[in-house]
Order: C-alpha cells, then sequence, then structure tokens
C-alpha cells in the first residue's frame, strides 16, 4: 500500500586551477572515513564541561560561531570556518551515513516515501495541493535529492554581486570530495540524443557548467550507487575546533533587546529527550549566529524568535525583536511537469544524468527504473492516519473511505505504468509567480503554511505549454521510439497517463488534456528547488547579514531570488566554501590562510 501512495516520489527529481569544464575523474579526490567524524555527537552530550575546549577563552561554553542547521550550505560553512574559530552546527535531524536509505540510488524513492518522525526526509504539502520534502539530516537536501550537480551560469554570479574568482576556486573544493560523473544509462542516451534530434543543440559533453544545450552534468553519486552528501565536507574541518550535535532542534534565538538595536547572544535548542539547553556566542567582535536552515527552516526560525511581519507574530502571542513584513515572502517553487512514457525495453535505475537547457528557460531531463516491490518501504503509516505526516495536512473530507480507496486505486495504475516506464520531466527555471510562507504555531518541529501560486503568473504559464509540445516531441521522436520499441502514441493519450497518476491534491478537468495550459496546472509537481523566504535588500544584506540586528545572518536557499543551475545544490555547497571563506578574510586578512 506504501508504494502505491507514495510513488508520487518517481515523479520527481526534490542540493581555480581546474578548466571551466568538469575534471573527468581525474582530480585526486580527498581520503576521509565518513564515519570518523570525532565531532559529531548526540545533542544531550552538551553541557558547558564538554564544551569548554570548544570555547574561544576556555571559560565557558561560547562559540565564535553558532551555525543552525547542518545542511547543503551549513556543512561546508561550518568546515571552513573551523579553520580559524570555534563553531557548534547544530543539526534537527541524525547523521546520513548509516541510513541505507539515504546512501543508495536503488532506494532514492524510499527514502522520500518514509514519513516517520525519524526520517531524513519532512514532508509536507503547499496550499497549491503539491507534495513537497525537506530535508531533516546532516547533509540537508544532498541527502534526498537526485543527486544531479551542475554550476551557476556566470549570470548568475554576477547578478547576485559575487567574486567571480573565489567562486571558480570554492566549486572545485566541493567537487573534489564528492562530485562523480555518471555512467550513462540506455535510457539516459537516449534522452541525450532525442533532444539533439529536436533541435536542443549543441551537445556540451560532460561538464558542470550551466549552458544552454544538451549536456551530461555530474553527480553525488559514485559509480557503486552510493551517494556523497555534503555532510562529507566536513572531512575539510579542524576536528579541534568544531562541534556538531545532531538531533538538536533550535527553538529561538536569543537576542539582547537592551541597546539601540537588537544584539544575538546565543540560542535556544533542544535535544533528543527534550531537554533545553542554551548555547552562547562568544562576546569577540565578530562573532555570529548563522541561519542555514534552508527555504522553510530559516524564515520560520525567524519568526518564531521575533523577527517577522508584526501581525504574525503577535497573532502567536510572539515578543517582537524586530518587525520585517518581508521574512517568508517571495518565495517561489520551480514548477514540473512530466510525461510518463510506456516501455517494451527493460529500464534501469537511473536519476538525473542527461539535460536538455533550454533558451526558453525550460529543463528537459529523465527519472527511470523506481518501480519496485511493497515490501521495499517498510516504514510507513496508512492514507487514513492522523500519523501520516503527509497526509496529516489534508483536509479530514480528503481522508475519507472512499476518498482513499479512490486514491488507491489510481495508485494502482501508476504502478503498472511506472514498472514498465519512465518519465520525461520538465522544469520551469526563474518562475516568475512567487508566493509566502506563514507560521501555523510556535512549534518549530511542525511544518509552516506555504504558497508557492504555481502558474499564477501567465508568462509561466505560457512557458510551461511550450515546454510540454517540446517533451511531446522528446518522446515521439525517432531515437526514443527505437528505444522504447513502442509504437508513435497520440500526444494526449500520453499526456492522460500523467493525470491519470494522480501526484498531487489539486482538482482535476474534464480538458485537463485536450488544454495543455489546464495539463500544466492540474499536473505541476515539484523537484524541490523551492527558495526564497529571507531575501536579500528585503531580510538580509548582500553579504547576508540581517537587516536591523547584529550577529545574525542567513547563508542559504532562502535567500535567493532564484534557484541556480538546474540543480541548486552544486550553488549552496559552494556558497557554503565561499561565504566562510569571505567571512575569515573580512575578519583576520592575509592570516585567515584560506
Amino acid at each position: 500500500m506504501a508504494l502505491k501512495l507514495f510513488l508520487f516520489a518517481l515523479l520527481l527529481c526534490l542540493p581555480t586551477s581546474l578548466s571551466s569544464t568538469a575534471s573527468k575523474g581525474k582530480e585526486k579526490k580527498l581520503k576521509f572515513n565518513p564515519y570518523r567524524y570525532s565531532f559529531i555527537e548526540k545533542a544531550s552530550t552538551f553541557s558547558s564541561s564538554s564544551s569548554s575546549s570548544f570555547s574561544s577563552n576556555g571559560q565557558d561554553s561560547s562559540y565564535d560561531y553558532i551555525v543552525i542547521g547542518g545542511g547543503t550550505a551549513g556543512c561546508p560553512l561550518a568546515a571552513t570556518l573551523s579553520q580559524n574559530f570555534s563553531v557548534l552546527v547544530l543539526e534537527r535531524g541524525g547523521v546520513p551515513f548509516t541510513n541505507a536509505n539515504v546512501s543508495f540510488l536503488r532506494n532514492f524513492h524510499i527514502g522520500l516515501a518514509d514519513t516517520s518522525a525519524s526520517s531524513a526526509s519532512q514532508a509536507f504539502v503547499s496550499t497549491d495541493g503539491v507534495f513537497n520534502a525537506r530535508a531533516r539530516v546532516l547533509g540537508g537536501g544532498s541527502c534526498i535529492n537526485a543527486g544531479f550537480y551542475s554550476r551557476a551560469d556566470d549570470a548568475f554570479v554576477k547578478r547576485s554581486g559575487w567574486d567571480p574568482k573565489l567562486v571558480k576556486e570554492s566549486y572545485p573544493w566541493v567537487e573534489r570530495v564528492i562530485v562523480h560523473q555518471p555512467k550513462l544509462t540506455l535510457w539516459q542516451k537516449a534522452l541525450r540524443d532525442s533532444l539533439l534530434e529536436v533541435g536542443v543543440r549543441p551537445f556540451n559533453g560532460f561538464t558542470y557548467d550551466h549552458v544552454s544545450g544538451t549536456k551530461v552534468g555530474g553527480t553525488i553519486f559514485d559509480r557503486f550507487g552510493r551517494r556523497h552528501t555534503s555532510a562529507e565536507l566536513l572531512a575539510y574541518a579542524n576536528p579541534q575546533k568544531l562541534r556538531v550535535l545532531i538531533y538538536a532542534t533550535v527553538q529561538k534565538i536569543v537576542f539582547d533587546t537592551s541597546g539601540t538595536r537588537p544584539r544575538v547572544t546565543g540560542v535556544i535548542f533542544k535535544d533528543e529527550k527534550g531537554n533545553q539547553h542554551q548555547a552562547l556566542l562568544s562576546n569577540r567582535k565578530g562573532s555570529e549566529v548563522i541561519l542555514s536552515s534552508g527555504a522553510m527552516g530559516s524564515p520560520q526560525m525567524l519568526m518564531l524568535s521575533g523577527i517577522g511581519p508584526k501581525k504574525e507574530l503577535q497573532r502567536l502571542k510572539i515578543p517582537v525583536v524586530l518587525e520585517n513584513e518581508h521574512v517568508g515572502k517571495g518565495m517561489a517553487d520551480n514548477p514540473m511537469n512530466t510525461i510518463l512514457v510506456p516501455s517494451k525495453a527493460p529500464i534501469e535505475q537511473s536519476l538525473i544524468q542527461t539535460v536538455g537547457i533550454t533558451k526558453m528557460g525550460v529543463y528537459v531531463e529523465a527519472s527511470t527504473g523506481f518501480g519496485q516491490s511493497p515490501q521495499s518501504i517498510h516504514t510507513h503509516y496508512g492514507i487514513m492516519s492522523d500519523k501520516n505526516e503527509l497526509f496529516s495536512a489534508t483536509p479530514a473530507k480528503q481522508r475519507r473511505p472512499e476518498a482513499a480507496q479512490a486514491f488507491i486505486r489510481r495508485k494502482k495504475y501508476q504502478l503498472h505504468e511506472a514498472f514498465n516506464g519512465s518519465f520525461i520531466l520538465e522544469k520551469l527555471a526563474y518562475p516568475l509567480s512567487r508566493g509566502h510562507l506563514s507560521l501555523v504555531n510556535t512549534n518549530v518541529d511542525d511544518n509552516p503554511s506555504v504558497t508557492f501560486n504555481y502558474f499564477k503568473h501567465p508568462a509561466d504559464l505560457q512557458r510551461c505549454v511550450e515546454a510540454i509540445r517540446l517533451v511531446s516531441k522528446v518522446v515521439t521522436s525517432k531515437r526514443f521510439l527505437n528505444y522504447t520499441q513502442c509504437e508513435k502514441q497520440d500526444v494526449h493519450k500520453m499526456l492522460s497517463l500523467s493525470v491519470k497518476a494522480n501526484i498531487n491534491l489539486r482538482p482535476k478537468q474534464l480538458n485537463d488534456t485536450e488544454s495543455m495550459a489546464q495539463f500544466c496546472k492540474d499536473t505541476v509537481v515539484t523537484i524541490w528547488h523551492y527558495h526564497g523566504g529571507c531575501l536579500v535588500g528585503k531580510v538580509v544584506s548582500p553579504n547576508r547579514r540581517v537587516l536591523g540586528v547584529d550577529r545574525l545572518r542567513v547563508i542559504d536557499g532562502s535567500t535567493f531570488h532564484e534557484s541556480p543551475g538546474t540543480n541548486p545544490q552544486a550553488t549552496l555547497m559552494m556558497m557554503g566554501r565561499y561565504m566562510g571563506v569571505k567571512i575569515l578574510r573580512k575578519r583576520l586578512g592575509d592570516k585567515a590562510g584560506v
């Protein structure tokens, strides 16, 4: 039953001296043992006495930097800062190294389907009726995504106001440890050839660069199908100055409001046993708390700590530290639609390897071979259960027995098609539609409410229509039909397969296969590249300092106005390293040594 309920995961893809292209495995990889990080401990081990060796002055349990969230950006950031200063990382999840659902490509869908309280993936449903997920594990989104690695283009770097030289030094710092060249499956080769056949040119070969045309990108899965995450960038850390606490859920950031501006003094967090602790910042000039909790977690934490829209804070009786109407605003998610493609040929498992980057701002990718038996999922709840995190936010009316049975019947159809075919995906880059995030309550463990307003802007919808037409050409191209060994099908019939898969909670219309615009709206899903909520210029400055308060930054995707590259994880990891180096150089100059 669980597989039928959660197969929506199949439709998602949820991150110098080198030349501008990939190193193709010629780079020497940094050697490390991911099981021997002596600085990683459970949160309940925290105490003044056990922390004093990491403190900045040897007198108390204060730290030069406290990083809230050991995710995609948080791990490289912490590893870099630890070269010169004491760093405490507070991560609400566990470690990825011994989690089979995280570590192996073959279990990709199972990790997303697991909605238990301790899973690496915390499910949520946006008010748009689209299933989504946020990471809850050391390594963040790099532990639950489809693994594709692609750098941001030069224009994004320029718009961000970043130093191009340091950016080009920071990407390889990541790539030396965790990035690999994929071995293309036959399906991915068929997609490559079909994209070229329909005009998505030129072919750029294997490259990390974001360039128009068809290319093969990097992956964080090695040749054995084992995932390498941002957590492994902690191998760069100075173990004498870094402490990482897992199962440490930050409750709020603590401020001293006695002066002219609120000043951060530390954080309060809860350990895995439910006990609360307070971690203090050093009084040394330059010490900071750095929020790196993602596009969902960072605006949520700011509001829980008293920074945000005044009316919303007062509604939940949260003391206002600083009014900022922009916190939680400007949320965006890159909409994705899929076409289910039956095949008579055997299907290998593969996540994103080949991508077509079109000039109209649409990316075409593929995911294959993840239809497995129900026995492959062991942790799940029924659709009718309030314990099911994914459906706990679903209105009770939609959880009625007849609604559940109808859902299951539709999933049976999807199960059959998923096993005998795969999906071609189109993702809209740079959506103009914007939404917002708001608190549901003051419990940090609960997801906030988020609205993305998919296709609210007419230009987004028009681009989706053009993208579906392009994908339709791809799946009916000569190269593709030669691989699938299927006869050329009517496009509307093929689109109907995706509609019947019922991969979201949005209402379906009678003409959803006759009108491509309606198809776009009715079958939209996420690719986990949502961003915003703490935008530069609105909530943070260009150097990511929170406006109006002292000793607080936000360094993660919540500060992005757009999602970089075909997958943002490369840029998020690079940004962690980049910002860490910038902070150290600003504070120490040449003595930083980075």
